[in-house]
Protein backbone atom coordinates (compact mmCIF):
# COMPACT_ATOMS: atom_id res chain seq x y z
CA UNK A 1 0.00 0.00 0.00
CA UNK A 2 1.70 3.54 -0.90
CA UNK A 3 2.12 5.09 2.42
CA UNK A 4 2.57 8.70 0.53
CA UNK A 5 -1.03 8.95 0.32
CA UNK A 6 -1.85 8.64 4.26
CA UNK A 7 -2.82 11.51 6.14
CA UNK A 8 -3.40 12.49 10.04
CA UNK A 9 -6.50 11.17 11.51
CA UNK A 10 -7.08 15.15 12.17
CA UNK A 11 -6.75 16.26 8.91
CA UNK A 12 -9.13 13.17 7.57
CA UNK A 13 -11.40 13.79 9.18
CA UNK A 14 -11.29 17.65 8.83
CA UNK A 15 -10.51 17.34 4.78
CA UNK A 16 -14.28 14.99 4.45
CA UNK A 17 -16.05 17.49 6.30
CA UNK A 18 -16.73 15.74 9.30
CA UNK A 19 -15.66 18.23 11.62
CA UNK A 20 -12.89 20.86 11.84
CA UNK A 21 -9.07 19.68 12.83
CA UNK A 22 -9.90 21.12 16.31
CA UNK A 23 -12.54 19.48 16.94
CA UNK A 24 -11.45 16.27 15.52
CA UNK A 25 -8.37 16.67 18.11
CA UNK A 26 -10.64 16.92 21.01
CA UNK A 27 -12.41 13.81 19.46
CA UNK A 28 -9.52 11.57 19.04
CA UNK A 29 -8.35 12.71 23.07
CA UNK A 30 -12.02 11.66 24.20
CA UNK A 31 -11.11 8.17 22.31
CA UNK A 32 -13.82 8.46 20.58
CA UNK A 33 -12.14 7.37 17.17
CA UNK A 34 -11.87 4.31 15.79
CA UNK A 35 -9.56 3.46 12.68
CA UNK A 36 -10.59 -0.38 12.26
CA UNK A 37 -11.74 -0.43 14.96
CA UNK A 38 -8.66 0.46 17.02
CA UNK A 39 -8.65 3.69 18.98
CA UNK A 40 -5.71 5.42 17.81
CA UNK A 41 -2.76 8.07 19.04
CA UNK A 42 -3.09 11.82 17.91
CA UNK A 43 -0.68 11.19 14.34
CA UNK A 44 -1.80 8.05 13.84
CA UNK A 45 -2.50 8.18 10.10
CA UNK A 46 -5.09 7.10 7.65
CA UNK A 47 -4.60 4.58 4.68
CA UNK A 48 -6.57 4.14 1.96
CA UNK A 49 -9.49 1.75 2.30
CA UNK A 50 -9.54 2.36 6.34
CA UNK A 51 -12.59 2.24 8.14
CA UNK A 52 -12.93 5.24 10.27
CA UNK A 53 -15.39 5.70 12.93
CA UNK A 54 -16.85 8.29 15.12
CA UNK A 55 -18.98 6.99 18.16
CA UNK A 56 -19.14 3.98 16.58
CA UNK A 57 -20.10 4.94 13.35
CA UNK A 58 -18.78 5.40 9.72
CA UNK A 59 -17.81 8.80 8.70
CA UNK A 60 -18.75 10.01 5.36
CA UNK A 61 -16.29 9.19 2.33
CA UNK A 62 -15.15 12.56 0.42
CA UNK A 63 -17.31 14.43 -2.26
CA UNK A 64 -17.29 16.88 -4.44
CA UNK A 65 -21.19 17.38 -2.96
CA UNK A 66 -20.44 20.48 -0.45
CA UNK A 67 -22.46 22.60 1.31
CA UNK A 68 -21.91 26.20 2.18
CA UNK A 69 -24.42 28.20 3.97
CA UNK A 70 -24.78 31.94 5.91
CA UNK A 71 -26.63 31.80 9.30
CA UNK A 72 -28.30 34.40 11.57
CA UNK A 73 -27.14 33.13 14.73
CA UNK A 74 -29.19 34.25 18.01
CA UNK A 75 -27.69 35.16 20.99
CA UNK A 76 -27.83 31.81 23.54
CA UNK A 77 -26.74 29.47 20.46
CA UNK A 78 -23.30 27.97 21.03
CA UNK A 79 -21.03 27.31 17.82
CA UNK A 80 -20.18 23.83 18.51
CA UNK A 81 -20.79 20.64 17.40
CA UNK A 82 -20.44 18.86 20.83
CA UNK A 83 -24.40 18.01 20.76
CA UNK A 84 -23.65 15.73 23.71
CA UNK A 85 -22.24 17.76 26.31
CA UNK A 86 -24.37 21.73 24.54
CA UNK A 87 -28.17 21.32 24.75
CA UNK A 88 -28.20 24.87 22.99
CA UNK A 89 -25.35 23.54 20.02
CA UNK A 90 -25.67 25.35 16.35
CA UNK A 91 -25.66 21.73 14.81
CA UNK A 92 -28.80 21.00 16.49
CA UNK A 93 -30.96 24.39 15.41
CA UNK A 94 -30.06 24.34 12.08
CA UNK A 95 -31.25 20.62 11.93
CA UNK A 96 -29.27 20.28 8.82
CA UNK A 97 -29.76 16.65 7.08
CA UNK A 98 -25.83 16.69 6.02
CA UNK A 99 -23.38 16.55 8.64
CA UNK A 100 -22.13 20.61 8.73
CA UNK A 101 -19.85 22.30 11.32
CA UNK A 102 -19.11 25.89 11.40
CA UNK A 103 -16.29 27.72 9.89
CA UNK A 104 -14.62 29.98 13.51
CA UNK A 105 -16.79 30.50 16.51
CA UNK A 106 -19.14 33.80 17.28
CA UNK A 107 -19.55 33.29 21.35
CA UNK A 108 -23.09 32.49 23.05
CA UNK A 109 -23.81 36.23 24.05
CA UNK A 110 -23.00 37.34 20.47
CA UNK A 111 -25.21 36.89 17.24
CA UNK A 112 -24.83 37.39 13.27
CA UNK A 113 -23.31 35.98 10.29
CA UNK A 114 -21.06 32.63 10.88
CA UNK A 115 -20.55 29.93 7.65
CA UNK A 116 -21.44 26.47 8.06
CA UNK A 117 -19.96 23.84 5.68
CA UNK A 118 -19.08 20.37 5.56
CA UNK A 119 -16.00 21.21 3.17
CA UNK A 120 -13.01 21.20 5.62
CA UNK A 121 -10.49 22.15 2.81
CA UNK A 122 -12.16 25.58 2.94
CA UNK A 123 -12.63 25.88 6.27
CA UNK A 124 -8.73 25.43 6.60
CA UNK A 125 -7.89 28.57 4.50
CA UNK A 126 -10.61 30.71 6.01
CA UNK A 127 -9.12 30.61 9.60
CA UNK A 128 -5.67 31.36 8.84
CA UNK A 129 -5.84 34.66 10.36
CA UNK A 130 -2.86 35.56 8.36
CA UNK A 131 -4.61 35.38 5.19
CA UNK A 132 -6.29 38.50 6.47
CA UNK A 133 -10.01 37.63 5.52
CA UNK A 134 -12.10 40.41 6.82
CA UNK A 135 -14.96 40.36 9.46
CA UNK A 136 -17.39 43.19 10.02
CA UNK A 137 -19.14 43.97 13.24
CA UNK A 138 -21.75 45.83 14.70
CA UNK A 139 -20.80 46.90 18.73
CA UNK A 140 -22.66 48.73 20.99
CA UNK A 141 -21.09 49.54 24.28
CA UNK A 142 -22.38 51.16 27.76
CA UNK A 143 -21.43 54.68 27.43
CA UNK A 144 -20.53 57.51 25.22
CA UNK A 145 -17.97 56.95 22.42
CA UNK A 146 -15.08 59.27 21.90
CA UNK A 147 -12.36 59.84 19.66
CA UNK A 148 -9.77 58.59 21.87
CA UNK A 149 -11.57 55.50 22.03
CA UNK A 150 -12.03 55.34 17.94
CA UNK A 151 -8.21 55.99 17.41
CA UNK A 152 -6.62 53.43 20.18
CA UNK A 153 -9.16 50.85 18.92
CA UNK A 154 -8.09 51.22 15.42
CA UNK A 155 -4.35 51.40 16.16
CA UNK A 156 -3.97 48.33 18.35
CA UNK A 157 -4.85 46.99 22.12
CA UNK A 158 -2.58 44.85 24.24
CA UNK A 159 -4.71 41.64 25.06
CA UNK A 160 -3.77 38.19 25.47
CA UNK A 161 -0.10 38.65 25.52
CA UNK A 162 0.11 40.13 22.32
CA UNK A 163 -1.41 43.68 20.49
CA UNK A 164 -4.46 43.59 18.26
CA UNK A 165 -3.69 44.20 14.53
CA UNK A 166 -4.81 47.56 13.03
CA UNK A 167 -8.41 47.63 11.98
CA UNK A 168 -10.91 50.17 10.75
CA UNK A 169 -13.16 51.49 13.12
CA UNK A 170 -16.01 53.81 12.34
CA UNK A 171 -18.84 55.73 14.88
CA UNK A 172 -21.97 54.60 14.16
CA UNK A 173 -23.59 56.91 16.86
CA UNK A 174 -23.11 58.04 20.07
CA UNK A 175 -23.15 54.26 21.64
CA UNK A 176 -22.75 52.75 18.55
CA UNK A 177 -19.22 51.83 16.20
CA UNK A 178 -18.21 49.44 13.27
CA UNK A 179 -15.24 47.49 13.39
CA UNK A 180 -13.47 45.42 10.69
CA UNK A 181 -10.86 42.56 11.98
CA UNK A 182 -8.86 40.55 10.28
CA UNK A 183 -7.74 38.20 13.15
CA UNK A 184 -9.68 36.16 15.37
CA UNK A 185 -8.63 36.29 19.17
CA UNK A 186 -11.22 34.95 21.83
CA UNK A 187 -13.37 37.12 22.64
CA UNK A 188 -11.26 40.21 20.99
CA UNK A 189 -13.93 42.67 20.16
CA UNK A 190 -15.21 42.24 23.93
CA UNK A 191 -11.44 42.29 25.73
CA UNK A 192 -10.54 45.19 23.44
CA UNK A 193 -13.37 47.34 25.34
CA UNK A 194 -12.85 46.44 28.52
CA UNK A 195 -8.91 46.88 28.06
CA UNK A 196 -10.59 50.76 27.37
CA UNK A 197 -13.08 51.09 30.54
CA UNK A 198 -15.83 50.03 27.99
CA UNK A 199 -18.66 47.16 28.50
CA UNK A 200 -20.17 45.49 25.37
CA UNK A 201 -23.65 45.35 25.23
CA UNK A 202 -24.71 44.22 21.70
CA UNK A 203 -22.20 42.38 19.44
CA UNK A 204 -23.75 41.27 16.32
CA UNK A 205 -21.32 40.30 13.15
CA UNK A 206 -22.50 41.66 9.90
CA UNK A 207 -19.65 40.54 7.28
CA UNK A 208 -17.45 37.78 6.86
CA UNK A 209 -15.02 38.20 3.43
CA UNK A 210 -17.86 39.08 0.81
CA UNK A 211 -21.16 37.89 2.31
CA UNK A 212 -22.89 40.39 3.60
CA UNK A 213 -25.90 39.63 6.46
CA UNK A 214 -29.25 39.85 5.15
CA UNK A 215 -31.18 37.18 6.45
CA UNK A 216 -33.22 37.38 9.54
CA UNK A 217 -32.06 36.20 13.13
CA UNK A 218 -32.45 32.61 13.47
CA UNK A 219 -32.79 32.03 9.96
CA UNK A 220 -29.92 30.80 7.51
CA UNK A 221 -29.71 30.31 3.29
CA UNK A 222 -27.20 28.61 1.16
CA UNK A 223 -24.45 30.60 -0.27
CA UNK A 224 -24.94 31.61 -4.55
CA UNK A 225 -22.72 30.10 -6.89
CA UNK A 226 -21.62 33.27 -7.68
CA UNK A 227 -20.33 34.16 -3.62
CA UNK A 228 -18.62 30.42 -3.21
CA UNK A 229 -16.93 31.32 -6.43
CA UNK A 230 -15.32 34.52 -5.17
CA UNK A 231 -14.82 33.46 -1.54
CA UNK A 232 -12.68 30.21 -3.36
CA UNK A 233 -10.79 33.33 -5.28
CA UNK A 234 -10.49 35.04 -1.95
CA UNK A 235 -8.43 32.07 -0.13
CA UNK A 236 -6.84 30.73 -3.41
CA UNK A 237 -3.44 31.98 -2.09
CA UNK A 238 -4.26 30.92 1.09
CA UNK A 239 -1.37 28.59 3.21
CA UNK A 240 -3.10 24.98 3.34
CA UNK A 241 -2.13 23.25 6.76
CA UNK A 242 0.86 20.89 6.72
CA UNK A 243 -0.07 17.45 7.67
Amino acid sequence: MDSSSAIRINKYLSEIGFCSRRAADKLIEEGRVRINGKVPEMGTKVMPGDEVTVDNKPTQTPSDDFIYIAFNKPIGIVCTTDQHRERNNIIDYINHPKRIFPIGRLDKPSEGLIFLTNDGDIVNKILRARNHHEKEYLVTVNRPINDAFIQKMSNGIPILDTVTRSCHVELVDRYSFKIILTQGLNRQIRRMCEYLDYRVLKLKRIRIMNIHLDVPIGQWRYLTADEIAEIQFMVSDSVKAVD
